[in-house]
């Protein structure tokens, strides 16, 4: 457990976070990109046991269902006393929610708050969203 000046900062490990409160609800509406983003997600540096607090933007095309968002939601809170590193963190909420929707793409972005002067970034996706916006959402007119 890291220890900054003297002090132990408990945190908890990975096996708290909480896929399993992911929801999927079915969607037969017509193909689209949706984004969904939150400043409120946080977790904690397992390095130095302080919060880690990140904007998290979700972008992705259903195949078939959405993801239920107020159980999104309490996903998020499940990761707020973890010990993860920030990459970690964006690679787990990419392959749980790729898990539960097998989305015709999907892309996790990542911003956390500065920290020690350093900007820190993560993006996951699927593929390239041009290409995956142009293939499933972009209606021939008729």
């Amino acid at each position: 457990m890291p220890k900054a000046d003297g002090m132990a900062l408990p945190f908890e490990s990975t096996t708290s976070i909480r896929p399993e409160l992911l929801e999927a609800i079915e969607y037969e509406g017509r193909p689209q990109l949706i984004s969904y983003t939150t400043d409120e997600f946080s977790a904690v540096c397992p390095y130095s046991g302080l919060p880690d607090i990140a904007h998290v933007e979700i972008r992705y095309i259903p195949e078939g269902q959405l993801v239920e968002l107020k159980s999104l939601k309490y996903y998020f809170m499940s990761f707020r006393n973890v010990g993860i590193y920030q990459e970690d963190a964006t690679s787990l909420i990419f392959d749980h929610l790729a898990a539960l929707l097998s989305p015709h793409f999907l892309r996790v972005y990542t911003r956390y708050n500065v920290r020690g002067g350093i900007d820190a970034e993560c993006i996951i996706e699927s593929g390239y969203e041009e290409d995956a916006v142009r293939e499933f959402v972009h209606q021939e007119r008729r």
